[in-house]
């Protein structure tokens, strides 16, 4: 049985194909999409990320990029508020290569429904694959089904 993707996937998607490009061209790199419906308002946020930090003045060249190309391309059918933004140190990870870049660091894990009496664990993150997400907790290793896990995020502890 097919399985249909999830529309703000789709958008996310859409968008990625024409903004990363400019995105590299302009110096960052794309470290994530978000488009999400949050109270009544649909929101479609770019995240970049430079190994030299991001700064405001970042965000809005990538932006004033990007807005025409989305005004062209048109991959969003309802209004829909859209922003730049950095990354941040305690960015949430999503794709494959930010778990491969960030293996060892510590990562908070938040769960869809509680595991051992608890929703979140935060620990030394081991291993990632499409199946399960792995971390050190104080020791013990623990491994969770992804489709029970709601975000994975780093935990700032003074650098990477």
């Amino acid at each position: 049985m097919k399985t249909e993707k999830r529309p703000e996937k789709n958008v996310a998607e859409r968008v990625r194909v024409f903004a990363q490009p400019v995105i590299e061209q302009l110096g960052f790199s794309l470290w994530d999409i978000v488009f999400e419906k949050v109270g009544g308002q649909y929101s479609l946020v770019i995240y970049i990320d430079s190994p030299d930090g991001i700064k405001i003045e970042n965000c809005e060249a990538v932006s004033r990029a990007i807005d025409p190309l989305l005004d062209q391309y048109d991959p969003i059918p309802q209004a829909y508020t859209f922003s730049v933004s950095s990354a941040g140190l305690e960015r949430t990870l999503t794709r494959p290569e930010h778990f491969a870049q960030f293996t060892g660091s510590t990562v908070s894990l938040s769960l869809y429904r509680a595991e051992n009496g608890s929703k979140r664990f935060e620990g030394i993150l081991r291993a990632h694959s499409t199946q399960f997400t792995e971390i050190d907790v104080a020791g013990q290793i623990l491994c969770f089904d992804n489709t029970n896990v709601a975000s994975v995020r780093l935990v700032y502890t003074g650098g990477f």
